[in-house]
C-alpha cells in the first residue's frame, strides 16, 4: 500500500464522482479517500468525510453490510481522535442495533 500516492488520485476520483455520477457513487469515492487518510494518519480530515458517507450511505441504501461497515470505519477514526465516549455510544446506539436488525441474530 502506498496512500501517499493513492491520495490525489482518490481526490480526483471524488471530484470525477461528484461530477458525472450518482450520490451512492460519490459517497463510496468519499469512503475510499477518508480511507486513505486514515492509512496516512490524518484522522481529522477523514472523520468529517466518514461522518457524511456514512450518513449519506444510510440515507440512500439504508441499513446494510456496506453501511455498517462504513459505520465500523467511522467508529474507528473516532478511536483514533480519541473521543472514546461518542465510539463507544455509537457503537452501542446506533451500529449494533442496525448490525442485528439488518444482519440478523446469527451475526452475533
Amino acid at each position: 500500500k502506498r496512500p501517499e500516492e493513492a491520495l490525489p488520485v482518490l481526490e480526483a476520483s471524488l471530484a470525477l464522482n461528484r461530477r458525472y455520477f450518482d450520490r451512492h457513487a460519490c459517497l463510496i469515492a468519499q469512503s475510499n479517500l477518508a480511507g486513505c487518510l486514515f492509512d496516512l494518519w490524518r484522522d481529522d480530515e477523514a472523520l468529517p468525510l466518514y461522518r457524511e458517507s456514512y450518513a449519506g450511505l444510510v440515507a440512500v441504501s439504508g441499513v446494510s453490510s456496506e453501511t455498517i461497515l462504513e459505520g465500523s470505519s467511522l467508529a474507528s477514526t473516532l478511536v483514533n481522535v480519541q473521543r472514546f465516549d461518542e465510539a463507544k455510544s455509537f457503537i452501542r446506539d446506533e451500529l449494533l442495533p442496525a448490525a442485528r436488525r439488518s444482519l440478523g441474530p446469527d451475526h452475533d
